[in-house]
């Protein structure tokens, strides 16, 4: 089994739609995080405000969704009912170099049994799931994408 079997609702955006460019960015098959439009600092999660000049002007721009293993976990413990029969799976950190250094979390979809490195290289993957409205971005280490498969 590998973790690209994991992919199961509820996900999407909040209710409060702060997120919502994240979510249509990943329809559109790109990641996109939130800048600041007037110090240009990156942010990620997403906020109503700059944490560093503390302007509302905000934007969300594409970014090339691929980075280094910062930290990284396997799990044991199914979080959701749906996990029960699927573990273990990894959770890695993602430092992601085009979006200054920003981490973002989500599932390696390399085998189960992988055992990442501090700073392998990753890429983005973007998986639709059948009957799911909104694709996931999990990340695969470099040196094992699938020829054909859309990051």
């Amino acid at each position: 089994m590998t973790a690209t079997e994991l992919a199961t609702e509820p996900w999407g955006p909040a209710p409060d739609g702060l997120d919502q460019p994240y979510w249509d960015g990943l329809l559109a098959g790109e990641l996109r995080l939130q800048r600041c439009s007037d110090c240009r600092t990156w942010i990620w999660g997403p906020q109503a405000i700059c944490g560093n000049c503390h302007s509302f002007d905000l934007d969300w721009e594409a970014v090339e969704p691929v980075g280094t293993v910062y930290s990284w976990n396997r799990s044991w413990y199914p979080y959701m009912d749906e996990y029960a029969d699927r573990l273990p799976y990894v959770t890695v950190l993602v430092e992601l170099p085009h979006a200054g250094g920003r981490r973002v979390l989500g599932i390696l979809t390399d085998d189960i049994d992988a055992n990442p490195e501090i700073g392998d290289r990753v890429v983005g993957v973007f998986e639709r799931t059948e009957g799911a409205a909104w694709p996931l971005l999990r990340w695969r280490r470099a040196g094992s994408i699938v020829e054909g498969e859309k990051r």
